[in-house]
């Protein structure tokens, strides 16, 4: 059995979290020894494709006519495009017709959590569709606390070892929850507050634009970092919060379990039955709900909770992704 993993735009998508799924799926095979190929040219026995991009779909039509399994990745839902770019609100209905055309032609789906699997059950055309949810994985070697990347981290942006730092980590966009950082980061000026990660502000909306043009002694955009940095942030910071609006998974909040870093996140939906407040994370849902919790654990009022949160991440290692994977892609093998 040979895999053709294809993701159109790799170099467009290769910065965000897709990115960082497609290269969690290569170690996941490499992980239980299915060969696999990201060169559309060569043969192969099944096609894994991860975009919704024209090429993406015509491949996937071509692979079909030619008798090759097809496994369609669900990264993307409507839920989770329409609150990012500008226009995104105004074109979502369209997009989400554009997913299911491309997604049923998939003979199974693949999507990272069960959240993001009723969603797509819910979407005239896929409600018959096999299904399943296999998270994007983390990789636990690589992903843990490193107490000198914490300092070499506090020394890069200039902080002394009592600060309290906060740090946030997405794209520039509304959803990720950019703008709800910024206030608060505006109300809590005796905390340090950085935000990793871009995208042009040129496809952002107005709220988005304002936050990252907001000037606070206390607040750093550092822009897009590597994954050295991030496990830095994550080893050397306080506080991770995570604001997000809307997510398929959300690797970040799992990478940061992973560094048993604390955590406070959005109470929405999809991290309903594997983040529990006040077990493994704590959760706020307005910005006044999140400057309350912030006070809280800066005051010692709220406990960590990282060795729970580290159970988290170690049910999501790439070993475990590679074994869901090589039992789905023999069911589609043998399929009619």
């Amino acid at each position: 059995m040979k895999v053709l993993l294809y993701t159109e735009n790799e170099h467009m998508v290769g910065k965000s979290g897709l990115g960082k799924a497609i290269k969690h799926q290569m170690k996941a095979l490499d992980s239980v020894g299915i060969k696999y190929t990201t060169n559309s040219k060569e043969d192969y026995d099944i096609l894994h494709i991860n975009t919704y991009f024209p090429k993406s779909y015509f491949l996937a039509k071509k692979a079909k006519k030619n008798g090759k399994k097809i496994v369609y990745h669900a990264h993307s839902t409507e839920e989770d495009y329409k609150n990012g770019f500008i226009f995104a609100k105004q074109t979502s209905k369209l997009f989400k017709k554009w997913l299911i055309k491309c997604y049923s032609l998939g003979d199974v789906i693949v999507t990272p959590t069960i959240y993001s699997k009723k969603l797509l059950q819910g979407y005239k055309g896929l409600e018959n569709k096999k299904i399943y949810d296999v998270s994007n994985g983390i990789e636990l070697d690589f992903f843990k606390k490193d107490e000198k990347l914490g300092e070499e981290f506090r020394k890069k942006y200039g902080y002394t070892k009592d600060d309290k730092v906060i740090f946030g980590i997405g794209l520039y966009i509304e959803r990720k929850g950019i703008v709800d950082f910024v206030e608060l980061a505006r109300r809590l000026p005796e905390y340090k507050f950085i935000w990793f990660g871009y995208s042009p502000l040129l496809a952002a909306t107005k709220p988005v634009k304002k936050a990252v043009h907001t000037k606070l002694d206390n607040l750093i955009f550092a822009g897009y970092v590597d994954q050295e940095m991030i496990k830095a942030a994550m080893s050397g910071g306080d506080l991770f919060l995570f604001p997000t609006l809307e997510e398929t998974e959300g690797i970040p909040i799992i990478e940061a379990c992973a560094c048993k870093c604390n955590a406070i996140i959005r109470d929405i939906p999809i991290f309903e039955d594997w983040l529990i407040d006040g077990k493994n994370v704590y959760k706020a849902r307005l910005v006044d709900d999140f400057e309350n919790k912030i006070k809280l654990f800066f005051d010692g009022k709220l406990p960590s909770l990282t060795d729970n949160a580290y159970e988290i991440a170690k049910k999501r290692s790439i070993k475990t992704v590679g074994k869901k994977l090589e039992k789905i892609y023999k069911e589609v093998e043998h399929s009619k």
